[in-house]
């Protein structure tokens, strides 16, 4: 069984930073990718960030320049510093990661909120 453990959502003003934790536990062979969406109410889930095998990153365009992803591969963690933060940025933020066991397959975490106060 793979569990993947999310940490650091919170409140924040406007301008200030977190820094989001998603450590992946169980049984697999490999991490393939490991990321983070959002999703606001009412919005989709989008995209924010996520590293690739090999260490190449995809930034949402809205997060650039204030969002930094980052891999822990002997902890299989993955970490999202969020600076500037904005109104905008408000959601809840889901770890995913795509894990061969040994097929490959996508899970989930269960979710971290980040509110962003103007």
């Amino acid at each position: 069984q793979v569990q993947l453990v999310e940490s650091g959502g919170g409140l924040v003003q406007a301008g200030g930073s977190l820094r989001l934790s998603c450590a992946a536990s169980g049984s697999f062979i490999s991490i393939n990718a490991m990321g983070w969406y959002r999703q606001a109410p009412g919005n989709e889930r989008e995209l924010v960030a996520r590293v690739i095998s090999g260490g190449g990153t995809n930034y949402a365009d809205s997060v650039k320049g204030r969002f930094t992803i980052s891999r822990d591969n002997l902890k299989n963690t993955v970490y999202l510093q969020m600076n500037s933060l904005k109104p905008e940025d408000t959601a809840v933020y889901y770890c995913n990661a795509a894990l061969t066991r040994p097929r490959l397959d996508n899970y989930w975490g269960q979710g971290t909120q980040v509110t962003v106060s103007s």
